[in-house]
């Protein structure tokens, strides 16, 4: 969007943009860009928060007054939620420990699929409770037939076959870890024990799943690959930046 904005701006359409990776509006320097320090995923920082994200997205209008450029400022709130007492929040279901093994391809199909089954009456319940509103989807492939393509990222590497007919394995990759995901969160938050943080999901996800085992593998295994689409995506797209202390790039 930062390079499309240069051309807005050459016809006479002012711009600004929130940047959720600083580096990158760094790099590309936009006309005027907010730099927010949101998870990704989440420019206006937190669901159900209308007047912060108001705020965040009248800030952001805010640097049309600016005539000239490159406009990177900084929004220095974090979002709403993470000083939330959470002592009483708990995952609905207890896993057994991540393997710690992970080199067999149909251990970690089973692992998966052990976990999803486990999730699957709550992640219904979330999506009920949400009168069928669900992030899972874009992929158009099942949870088991993610577990089956991720086990084998895991060994073939990019050697892998797209699953996806006419998508790059790459991209596939990028679909479905997306999607199972959000299956994990989700059913992570059916439970209404109280409000949650995107950390704390997080650190359930990364810390105490085989799924986050998983893809922390892919993502290791990725920033030194030769192979440019899973390289890109391991710099900013596989682990959150509060989960990078897992790997072992950082």
């Amino acid at each position: 969007m930062g390079g499309l904005a240069h051309y807005l701006e050459e016809e006479g359409i002012p711009t600004t943009q929130i940047a959720l990776i600083r580096k990158h509006a760094e790099e590309i320097k936009p006309p005027r860009a907010l730099a927010v320090p949101f998870e990704l995923g989440r420019p206006l920082g937190a669901p159900n928060e209308p007047e912060f994200q108001r705020r965040v997205l009248r800030t952001c209008l805010e640097l049309l007054a600016r005539d000239s450029g490159p406009v990177l400022e900084d929004f220095l709130d974090n979002a709403p939620g993470a000083d939330v007492d959470q002592d009483g929040w708990a995952c609905p279901v207890n896993f057994a420990a991540p393997m710690d093994d992970i080199s067999d391809q149909d251990l970690i199909r089973q692992s998966l699929e052990q976990e999803i089954a486990l999730l699957r009456p709550w992640y219904e319940e979330s999506k009920q409770t949400r009168k069928g509103r669900t992030n899972f989807g874009i992929s158009g492939q099942t949870p088991e037939d993610i577990a089956a393509y991720l086990a084998e990222v895991v060994i073939a590497r990019e050697d892998a076959k797209s699953p996806i007919a006419g998508t790059p394995p790459h991209l596939a990759f990028k679909h479905m870890a997306d999607d199972i995901r959000y299956f994990y969160m989700e059913a992570a938050i059916a439970r209404p024990d109280g409000q949650v943080t995107d950390l704390e999901i997080g650190n359930w996800l990364w810390g105490e799943t085989t799924l986050g085992k998983v893809l922390v593998t892919i993502r290791d295994w990725a920033m030194e690959t030769e192979e440019k689409g899973f390289k890109a995506l391991a710099i900013t797209a596989i682990v959150p930046t509060h989960q990078r202390h897992r790997t072992i790039h950082g």
